[in-house]
């Protein structure tokens, strides 16, 4: 499983990714003078594409996201016109390379990237595996920098991308610090994947599984989201006391026990959490 620049998922995934919210939210939306509906029904196509590996008509699309076909096919122009959609074809359309702008510039501009890259080199070269730091966006994390060993692993988690919250490591460290309330909320709205035999799709096991996290301060997640692949993740707190992002190794394992992770990873890498939070403070 290649983690991607945005995620993907089955046709259900992706029309809840791309509507504007449940109708509460929209109402309020369409209640708020300053909202540009134009604008969000955009961002929305851009994201319905996304969600695909191939190019979509505008039919298709407002299948999709909700979004009336005519509306759709007014965003597709324009998007066309500022070079971040091609046509296809028989009258489908996918996303150009122009697009991609618009997350480097997030990557480019965050300061929690620019201090952790070096703290991440450091962690790669004392424990010799893949180190990255990833924040939560709704129910995924995004990597937003990453310092690779020498070895190759399937999931390959590169700046930019997301894999589901649910089944990572770094993901459920970061829910963890939620209140009871926010934990609860989000277990009722999130779609569990069984991503392997191992992976925790029960919502009462995931729950307990959260508050065990909480009280450790760290998250072991092993073969859950992919068979061979087990990862450690720490929280980095902020001046505040908040869970800004949270700092990961991923390992195989044939070569690293959970042992292992525990007692000689586990160390380097709350070190390397705390000098991230103190530097972004």
């Amino acid at each position: 499983m290649r983690g991607t620049i945005l995620p993907g998922g089955d046709d259900e995934n992706a029309a809840n990714l791309t509507k504007s919210g449940p109708p509460e939210e929209r109402k309020r939306q369409a209640a708020d003078p300053n909202f540009m509906m134009s604008l969000a029904r955009g961002l929305i196509v851009i994201q319905a594409l996304n969600q695909q590996r191939r190019a979509l008509s505008a039919s298709q699309i407002s299948q999709r996201t909700g979004i009336p076909r005519a509306a759709v096919r007014r965003c597709l122009l324009t998007l066309m016109h500022l070079g971040f959609v091609a046509s296809e074809g028989e009258r489908c359309y996918a996303l150009r390379p122009r697009v991609l702008s618009l997350g480097s510039a997030y990557l480019a501009s965050s300061p929690l990237g620019k201090v952790a890259q070096p703290i991440l080199s450091n962690v790669r070269n004392r424990l010799q595996e893949t180190a990255c730091i990833s924040v939560l966006d709704g129910d995924q994390i995004l990597c937003i920098a990453r310092s690779p060993a020498k070895r190759l692993m399937t999931t390959s988690l590169d700046a930019g991308s997301r894999l589901p919250a649910s089944c990572t490591s770094i993901g459920r460290v970061l829910i963890s610090q939620f209140k009871d309330e926010a934990i609860d909320s989000y277990l009722d709205s999130v779609k569990l994947v069984a991503h392997t035999s191992k992976t925790i799709v029960d919502v009462a096991a995931l729950r307990a599984e959260l508050i065990e996290i909480r009280q450790e301060g760290f998250c072991i997640v092993d073969e859950e989201l992919e068979i061979g692949l087990r990862s450690l993740a720490v929280p980095v707190i902020d001046e505040a006391g908040a869970a800004i992002a949270g700092l990961s190794v991923g390992v195989h394992t044939a070569r690293v026990s959970v042992a292992d992770l525990i007692d000689s990873f586990l160390p380097v890498l709350k070190e390397a959490a705390v000098e991230v939070g103190m530097l972004v403070r």
